[in-house]
């Protein structure tokens, strides 16, 4: 939107084990604003925390519209967007494919923003994307994390 700033938002995901504890961490750059976000499940896939990373930046937006710049180090989800993977699923209903829950979570806030995704190597120094990942990593080591209800749902009805 006119006169609005960019909004740069990086992700990451981790889990320790695929499916394990996992975590999720977002930095939100705007101007001078700078809000970091992060959180955790007990049981979970380095997919879904990299997923969710992206769809929690995006719901902290308040604007509409917002033009946001999406740094990821995840193939998986840059890939699903820039090259409509998530379209052919969205055209196939889904079928097999996992994470159905957090895509349709995301695809509202997606078509709500202007949005552009880029990858990035991980783990090779970036300072944003090396902050993402230690606070993905802190969120799945704290105690008592809350369940990953999409997660378990799915692993039940896939036989995963």
């Amino acid at each position: 939107m006119e006169g609005k700033p960019i909004i740069y938002l990086y992700t990451d995901g981790a889990a320790s084990g695929n499916p394990g504890p996992g975590g999720w961490g977002a930095v939100l750059i705007c101007g001078n604003l700078r809000k970091e976000m992060s959180g955790g499940f007990a049981l979970t896939t380095n997919n879904r925390m990299e997923l969710l990373a992206v769809i929690m930046g995006l719901e902290a937006v308040k604007w509409e519209h917002a033009d946001i710049e999406v740094w990821s180090d995840s193939s998986y989800v840059v890939k699903a967007v820039e090259e409509k993977w998530l379209d052919n699923w969205l055209a196939t209903g889904f079928k097999k494919k996992k994470n159905q829950d957090l895509w349709l979570r995301f695809l509202p806030l997606y078509r709500k923003h202007n949005v552009t995704f880029h990858w990035l190597k991980g783990h090779a120094g970036h300072p944003e994307n090396e902050r993402c990942d230690q606070l993905a990593v802190a969120a799945y080591g704290q105690p008592g994390l809350p369940k990953d209800e999409g997660y378990e749902i799915e692993d039940n009805t896939l036989g995963l």
